[in-house]
Protein backbone atom coordinates (compact mmCIF):
# COMPACT_ATOMS: atom_id res chain seq x y z
CA UNK A 1 0.00 0.00 0.00
CA UNK A 2 1.28 3.57 -1.01
CA UNK A 3 2.43 5.99 1.73
CA UNK A 4 -0.68 8.38 0.06
CA UNK A 5 -3.53 6.18 0.26
CA UNK A 6 -2.95 5.60 3.79
CA UNK A 7 -4.43 9.12 4.97
CA UNK A 8 -7.76 8.15 2.06
CA UNK A 9 -8.02 4.82 4.18
CA UNK A 10 -8.16 6.50 7.85
CA UNK A 11 -10.40 9.39 6.10
CA UNK A 12 -12.69 6.76 5.41
CA UNK A 13 -12.67 4.77 8.65
CA UNK A 14 -13.19 8.10 10.30
CA UNK A 15 -16.46 8.88 8.30
CA UNK A 16 -17.93 5.77 8.65
CA UNK A 17 -17.59 5.99 11.87
CA UNK A 18 -18.94 9.04 12.54
CA UNK A 19 -22.10 8.18 10.58
CA UNK A 20 -22.57 5.08 12.67
CA UNK A 21 -21.85 7.14 15.88
CA UNK A 22 -24.73 9.43 14.39
CA UNK A 23 -26.79 7.35 13.62
CA UNK A 24 -27.03 5.35 16.66
CA UNK A 25 -27.15 8.04 18.63
CA UNK A 26 -30.27 9.58 16.76
CA UNK A 27 -31.85 6.19 18.04
CA UNK A 28 -30.90 6.61 21.35
CA UNK A 29 -32.42 9.71 21.44
CA UNK A 30 -35.61 8.44 20.76
CA UNK A 31 -35.97 6.78 23.78
CA UNK A 32 -36.31 9.81 25.82
CA UNK A 33 -38.86 11.35 23.33
CA UNK A 34 -40.95 7.95 24.25
CA UNK A 35 -44.16 9.17 26.17
CA UNK A 36 -48.19 8.08 26.07
CA UNK A 37 -48.53 9.58 22.50
CA UNK A 38 -46.63 6.49 21.58
CA UNK A 39 -48.93 4.46 24.20
CA UNK A 40 -52.07 6.59 22.17
CA UNK A 41 -50.66 5.21 18.26
CA UNK A 42 -50.20 1.42 19.11
CA UNK A 43 -54.08 2.03 20.64
CA UNK A 44 -55.33 3.16 17.69
CA UNK A 45 -53.40 0.53 15.38
CA UNK A 46 -54.52 -2.31 18.00
CA UNK A 47 -58.05 -0.79 17.15
CA UNK A 48 -57.78 -0.74 13.87
CA UNK A 49 -60.49 -3.01 11.83
CA UNK A 50 -59.22 -1.81 8.05
CA UNK A 51 -55.50 -1.62 7.14
CA UNK A 52 -52.52 0.52 7.97
CA UNK A 53 -51.44 2.69 5.12
CA UNK A 54 -48.08 4.00 5.53
CA UNK A 55 -46.83 6.72 3.15
CA UNK A 56 -43.89 8.92 2.69
CA UNK A 57 -42.60 11.07 0.28
CA UNK A 58 -38.52 10.48 -1.20
CA UNK A 59 -36.25 8.82 1.16
CA UNK A 60 -39.21 8.75 3.48
CA UNK A 61 -41.44 6.83 1.52
CA UNK A 62 -38.36 3.98 1.12
CA UNK A 63 -38.39 3.89 5.13
CA UNK A 64 -42.13 3.57 4.87
CA UNK A 65 -42.08 0.39 2.63
CA UNK A 66 -39.88 -1.16 5.10
CA UNK A 67 -42.54 -0.50 7.92
CA UNK A 68 -45.63 -1.30 5.80
CA UNK A 69 -43.64 -5.22 4.89
CA UNK A 70 -43.34 -5.08 8.44
CA UNK A 71 -46.15 -4.39 9.94
CA UNK A 72 -47.65 -7.46 7.10
CA UNK A 73 -45.50 -9.61 8.35
CA UNK A 74 -45.87 -9.52 11.90
CA UNK A 75 -50.22 -9.83 11.39
CA UNK A 76 -50.98 -6.48 10.52
CA UNK A 77 -52.18 -5.97 7.42
CA UNK A 78 -50.33 -2.99 5.73
CA UNK A 79 -49.25 -1.54 2.62
CA UNK A 80 -47.49 1.41 1.50
CA UNK A 81 -49.32 4.18 -0.58
CA UNK A 82 -47.21 6.93 -2.47
CA UNK A 83 -48.56 9.85 -1.91
CA UNK A 84 -48.07 11.61 -5.31
CA UNK A 85 -49.92 8.68 -6.64
CA UNK A 86 -52.68 8.85 -4.17
CA UNK A 87 -53.61 12.37 -5.02
CA UNK A 88 -54.31 11.63 -8.79
CA UNK A 89 -56.37 8.37 -8.19
CA UNK A 90 -55.20 5.91 -5.62
CA UNK A 91 -57.01 7.61 -2.44
CA UNK A 92 -60.05 5.71 -3.65
CA UNK A 93 -58.11 2.59 -1.37
CA UNK A 94 -58.56 4.49 1.87
CA UNK A 95 -61.32 3.57 4.09
CA UNK A 96 -62.78 4.50 7.38
CA UNK A 97 -61.73 2.08 8.87
CA UNK A 98 -58.01 2.54 8.00
CA UNK A 99 -55.24 3.80 10.44
CA UNK A 100 -52.86 6.32 7.92
CA UNK A 101 -48.74 6.04 9.35
CA UNK A 102 -47.75 9.12 7.37
CA UNK A 103 -43.71 9.89 7.74
CA UNK A 104 -42.21 13.78 6.92
CA UNK A 105 -39.19 14.84 8.68
CA UNK A 106 -40.26 18.11 8.23
CA UNK A 107 -43.87 17.98 8.77
CA UNK A 108 -44.59 19.77 5.73
CA UNK A 109 -44.21 18.01 2.59
CA UNK A 110 -46.46 19.01 0.28
CA UNK A 111 -47.87 15.56 -1.09
CA UNK A 112 -48.60 14.66 2.40
CA UNK A 113 -50.29 18.15 3.38
CA UNK A 114 -52.54 17.55 0.10
CA UNK A 115 -53.73 13.94 1.41
CA UNK A 116 -55.41 15.66 4.90
CA UNK A 117 -58.25 16.74 3.40
CA UNK A 118 -58.91 13.57 2.14
CA UNK A 119 -57.93 11.59 4.99
CA UNK A 120 -60.13 13.62 7.15
CA UNK A 121 -63.42 13.42 4.95
CA UNK A 122 -63.07 9.41 4.79
CA UNK A 123 -63.02 9.67 8.69
CA UNK A 124 -59.97 7.44 9.12
CA UNK A 125 -57.04 7.80 11.79
CA UNK A 126 -53.83 9.68 11.05
CA UNK A 127 -49.99 8.93 12.88
CA UNK A 128 -47.15 11.07 12.17
CA UNK A 129 -44.07 10.18 12.41
CA UNK A 130 -42.31 13.39 12.27
CA UNK A 131 -38.84 15.90 13.40
CA UNK A 132 -41.20 18.44 14.35
CA UNK A 133 -44.67 17.61 15.82
CA UNK A 134 -45.51 20.97 16.08
CA UNK A 135 -45.73 21.07 12.24
CA UNK A 136 -48.94 21.51 9.79
CA UNK A 137 -48.79 17.40 9.80
CA UNK A 138 -47.91 17.07 13.77
CA UNK A 139 -51.00 19.42 14.32
CA UNK A 140 -53.26 17.09 11.98
CA UNK A 141 -52.73 14.08 13.11
CA UNK A 142 -54.38 12.60 15.89
CA UNK A 143 -51.52 11.11 17.22
CA UNK A 144 -47.68 13.00 16.68
CA UNK A 145 -45.11 11.22 17.19
CA UNK A 146 -41.48 12.62 17.74
CA UNK A 147 -38.20 11.52 15.60
CA UNK A 148 -36.35 14.75 15.85
CA UNK A 149 -32.86 13.93 15.29
CA UNK A 150 -29.78 16.87 16.38
CA UNK A 151 -28.17 16.30 13.26
CA UNK A 152 -28.06 14.07 9.72
CA UNK A 153 -24.80 11.72 9.40
CA UNK A 154 -24.40 13.62 6.08
CA UNK A 155 -20.69 15.60 6.48
CA UNK A 156 -23.33 18.52 5.23
CA UNK A 157 -25.75 17.80 7.21
CA UNK A 158 -28.47 17.50 3.90
CA UNK A 159 -28.97 14.16 2.83
CA UNK A 160 -31.25 12.49 4.82
CA UNK A 161 -29.26 9.52 6.97
CA UNK A 162 -29.93 9.79 10.65
CA UNK A 163 -33.32 11.21 10.56
CA UNK A 164 -34.38 7.83 8.29
CA UNK A 165 -32.50 6.09 10.51
CA UNK A 166 -34.65 7.12 13.08
CA UNK A 167 -38.18 7.12 11.28
CA UNK A 168 -37.05 3.26 10.41
CA UNK A 169 -36.34 2.71 14.08
CA UNK A 170 -39.40 3.92 15.40
CA UNK A 171 -41.89 2.26 12.87
CA UNK A 172 -40.21 -0.93 14.09
CA UNK A 173 -41.29 -0.30 17.47
CA UNK A 174 -44.66 0.20 17.04
CA UNK A 175 -44.99 -2.82 14.86
CA UNK A 176 -43.19 -4.67 18.01
CA UNK A 177 -45.19 -2.86 20.48
CA UNK A 178 -48.13 -3.59 18.84
CA UNK A 179 -47.54 -7.36 18.27
CA UNK A 180 -47.20 -8.17 21.72
CA UNK A 181 -50.19 -6.67 22.39
CA UNK A 182 -51.96 -8.85 19.75
CA UNK A 183 -50.81 -11.92 21.31
CA UNK A 184 -48.98 -12.62 18.21
CA UNK A 185 -46.90 -15.85 18.79
CA UNK A 186 -44.42 -17.75 17.32
CA UNK A 187 -46.69 -20.22 15.41
CA UNK A 188 -48.31 -16.93 13.97
CA UNK A 189 -44.99 -16.23 12.28
CA UNK A 190 -44.69 -19.23 11.31
CA UNK A 191 -48.02 -19.16 9.40
CA UNK A 192 -46.89 -16.09 7.18
CA UNK A 193 -43.31 -17.09 6.80
CA UNK A 194 -43.78 -20.61 4.92
CA UNK A 195 -40.97 -19.92 2.85
CA UNK A 196 -37.26 -19.73 3.85
CA UNK A 197 -35.39 -20.55 6.74
CA UNK A 198 -37.42 -18.10 9.23
CA UNK A 199 -40.43 -20.45 8.10
CA UNK A 200 -38.75 -23.97 8.05
CA UNK A 201 -37.28 -23.32 11.89
CA UNK A 202 -40.78 -23.08 12.63
CA UNK A 203 -42.43 -25.89 11.13
CA UNK A 204 -43.63 -28.06 13.36
CA UNK A 205 -42.41 -31.95 14.02
CA UNK A 206 -46.25 -33.12 12.81
CA UNK A 207 -45.24 -31.51 9.00
CA UNK A 208 -41.71 -33.63 8.50
CA UNK A 209 -41.89 -36.91 10.40
CA UNK A 210 -42.86 -40.23 8.66
CA UNK A 211 -45.99 -41.25 9.51
CA UNK A 212 -48.91 -43.81 9.13
CA UNK A 213 -47.14 -46.32 6.80
CA UNK A 214 -44.14 -45.13 6.27
CA UNK A 215 -43.56 -45.05 10.26
CA UNK A 216 -41.39 -48.18 11.04
CA UNK A 217 -43.30 -50.08 13.44
CA UNK A 218 -42.85 -53.68 14.90
CA UNK A 219 -44.57 -55.62 17.56
CA UNK A 220 -43.02 -56.76 20.90
CA UNK A 221 -42.67 -60.66 19.89
CA UNK A 222 -41.66 -59.72 15.74
CA UNK A 223 -38.64 -62.00 15.21
CA UNK A 224 -35.66 -59.93 14.42
CA UNK A 225 -35.51 -61.26 10.89
CA UNK A 226 -38.72 -59.46 10.37
CA UNK A 227 -37.53 -56.27 12.50
CA UNK A 228 -34.39 -56.16 10.47
CA UNK A 229 -35.96 -55.88 7.16
CA UNK A 230 -38.86 -53.63 8.75
CA UNK A 231 -35.64 -51.32 9.71
CA UNK A 232 -34.37 -51.81 6.01
CA UNK A 233 -37.85 -51.33 4.08
CA UNK A 234 -38.49 -47.51 6.36
CA UNK A 235 -34.88 -46.58 6.01
CA UNK A 236 -34.47 -44.45 8.82
CA UNK A 237 -32.64 -47.05 10.63
CA UNK A 238 -34.66 -47.79 13.74
CA UNK A 239 -37.54 -49.02 13.98
CA UNK A 240 -40.67 -48.36 16.91
CA UNK A 241 -41.60 -51.21 19.25
CA UNK A 242 -44.83 -51.61 21.22
CA UNK A 243 -46.94 -54.20 22.94
CA UNK A 244 -50.09 -56.10 21.94
CA UNK A 245 -52.21 -53.25 22.94
CA UNK A 246 -50.50 -50.67 20.40
CA UNK A 247 -48.20 -48.81 23.21
CA UNK A 248 -45.09 -47.60 22.69
CA UNK A 249 -42.56 -50.24 24.65
CA UNK A 250 -39.34 -49.34 22.93
CA UNK A 251 -36.78 -48.52 20.16
CA UNK A 252 -34.20 -50.49 18.50
CA UNK A 253 -32.08 -48.67 16.82
CA UNK A 254 -28.87 -49.69 14.08
CA UNK A 255 -26.55 -48.92 16.55
CA UNK A 256 -28.27 -51.19 18.92
CA UNK A 257 -28.54 -54.46 16.45
CA UNK A 258 -24.21 -53.71 17.13
CA UNK A 259 -23.98 -53.82 19.73
CA UNK A 260 -26.14 -56.84 20.36
CA UNK A 261 -24.17 -59.08 17.69
CA UNK A 262 -21.33 -58.78 19.77
CA UNK A 263 -22.93 -60.37 22.88
CA UNK A 264 -25.57 -62.37 21.23
CA UNK A 265 -24.49 -64.06 18.15
CA UNK A 266 -28.38 -65.79 17.79
CA UNK A 267 -29.33 -62.10 17.56
CA UNK A 268 -31.60 -63.04 14.46
CA UNK A 269 -33.69 -66.28 16.51
CA UNK A 270 -34.35 -62.84 19.27
CA UNK A 271 -37.10 -60.89 19.29
CA UNK A 272 -37.80 -57.47 19.59
CA UNK A 273 -38.59 -56.75 23.25
CA UNK A 274 -35.30 -58.87 23.95
CA UNK A 275 -33.11 -56.20 21.98
CA UNK A 276 -35.23 -53.33 22.59
CA UNK A 277 -34.49 -50.38 24.50
CA UNK A 278 -36.94 -49.17 26.41
CA UNK A 279 -37.98 -45.71 27.35
CA UNK A 280 -37.30 -43.72 24.21
CA UNK A 281 -36.97 -40.39 23.44
CA UNK A 282 -40.18 -39.09 22.82
CA UNK A 283 -41.66 -35.78 21.68
CA UNK A 284 -45.37 -34.18 20.99
CA UNK A 285 -46.55 -33.11 17.12
CA UNK A 286 -46.61 -29.83 17.62
CA UNK A 287 -43.19 -29.29 18.81
CA UNK A 288 -41.31 -27.11 16.69
CA UNK A 289 -38.47 -28.46 14.54
CA UNK A 290 -35.74 -26.23 15.96
CA UNK A 291 -36.39 -27.35 19.33
CA UNK A 292 -36.80 -31.03 17.81
CA UNK A 293 -33.10 -30.81 16.42
CA UNK A 294 -32.01 -29.29 19.55
CA UNK A 295 -32.64 -32.57 21.46
CA UNK A 296 -31.29 -34.54 18.54
CA UNK A 297 -28.20 -32.70 19.32
CA UNK A 298 -27.80 -32.98 22.88
CA UNK A 299 -28.54 -36.58 23.00
CA UNK A 300 -26.63 -37.30 20.09
CA UNK A 301 -29.44 -39.33 18.51
CA UNK A 302 -30.63 -39.23 14.83
CA UNK A 303 -34.32 -40.40 15.54
CA UNK A 304 -37.54 -39.41 17.69
CA UNK A 305 -40.60 -41.17 17.99
CA UNK A 306 -43.40 -38.31 17.94
CA UNK A 307 -46.21 -39.72 19.80
CA UNK A 308 -49.21 -38.70 21.74
CA UNK A 309 -49.04 -40.48 25.47
CA UNK A 310 -47.51 -43.93 24.56
CA UNK A 311 -49.52 -43.78 21.62
CA UNK A 312 -47.05 -43.68 18.21
CA UNK A 313 -48.06 -40.88 15.78
CA UNK A 314 -44.57 -41.19 13.63
CA UNK A 315 -41.14 -40.69 13.47
CA UNK A 316 -38.90 -37.76 12.74
CA UNK A 317 -35.50 -37.92 11.38
CA UNK A 318 -32.68 -35.61 11.43
CA UNK A 319 -32.45 -36.19 7.65
CA UNK A 320 -35.67 -34.71 7.32
CA UNK A 321 -34.54 -31.37 9.37
CA UNK A 322 -31.04 -31.37 7.36
CA UNK A 323 -33.19 -31.32 3.99
CA UNK A 324 -35.22 -28.30 5.57
CA UNK A 325 -31.87 -26.18 5.94
CA UNK A 326 -32.26 -26.05 9.73
CA UNK A 327 -28.63 -25.66 10.04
Amino acid sequence: MSSSAAPLEDDDLSIARRVLETEANAILGLIECLDGHFVRAVDLLRACRGRVIVTGMGKSGLICRKIAATFSSTGTPAFFLHPAEAIHGDLGVLQADDVVVALSHSGETDELLRLLEAIRRVGARLIALTGNPASSLGQAADVALDCHVNEEACPLNLAPTASTTASLALGDALAMALLVRKGFKAEDFAFLHPGGKLGKRLMRAEALMHSGAATPLVRLDTVMRDVIYEMSSKGLGMTCVIDADGHLAGIITDGDLRRHMSRMPNILEQTAGAVMTMRPVTIARHLLAVEALKILEDRKISSLIVADGDRVEGVLHLHDLWRTELF
